[in-house]
């Protein structure tokens, strides 16, 4: 039986569905569809996101200062995000599949559509690349290790946790050790769907 705290979640999940049909509606609001992940805009929307478009020139001049200064650091964070990047990839290949783990696939967690907006300028597109990127990994680890704490740690948190994972949901209660272990070393958040 699921507790209260699982029945909660699942209608979070439920409202995430209506977000998402929310995000969709963006679509006709803008006039724009997406085909095989690249985003199409009617030609009168590129022609008015043209328009607004920062010359790369004037925005590099007119760049505030503070900006200019955190270049270094925002971009140097880069080498250990491919690090993590590549333990991620190599973990979920090898310990995943030895506890039945279904793969994380990347293209679901990196979304590039960004560079499709034609009011942004090169530079501009290059720094939502950059974001794009650093958040698909973040996303792309949380998945890895959502999953992972599913096989080894199925169980609710005591303390209020604002950032669970789609799998929290079924996981067994703090203190339910009959839930726990019914769930532990089990996929059953694979099994069901």
């Amino acid at each position: 039986m699921k507790s209260k705290i699982s029945q909660i979640l699942g209608k979070i999940e439920s409202l995430r569905n209506d977000l998402y049909k929310e995000y969709e509606k963006l679509a006709h609001q803008y006039d724009f569809f997406v085909k095989n992940k690249k985003v199409v805009f009617a030609d009168k929307i590129k022609i008015f996101h043209k328009s607004k478009r920062v010359n790369l020139f004037k925005y590099i001049f007119t760049a505030d200062v503070k900006n200019i200064l955190s270049i270094p650091f925002i971009y140097a964070m880069i080498i250990p995000w491919i690090i993590l990047d590549l333990f991620l990839t190599i973990y979920q290949f090898t310990a995943l599949p030895l506890y039945g783990i279904p793969r994380v696939h990347r293209r679901n967690y990196f979304i590039y559509d960004r560079r499709f907006l034609k009011y942004l300028n090169l530079l501009q597109k290059i720094n939502c690349l950059y974001c794009a990127y650093i958040n698909g990994l973040f996303a792309y680890a949380r998945e890895i290790w959502g999953r992972t704490e599913q096989y080894w740690c199925p169980i609710k948190h005591a303390i209020n946790n604002e950032n669970e994972h789609k799998y929290f949901k079924d996981f067994a209660d703090f203190g339910d050790s009959e839930w726990f272990k019914e769930v532990f070393n089990k996929n059953t958040c694979f099994t069901k769907n």
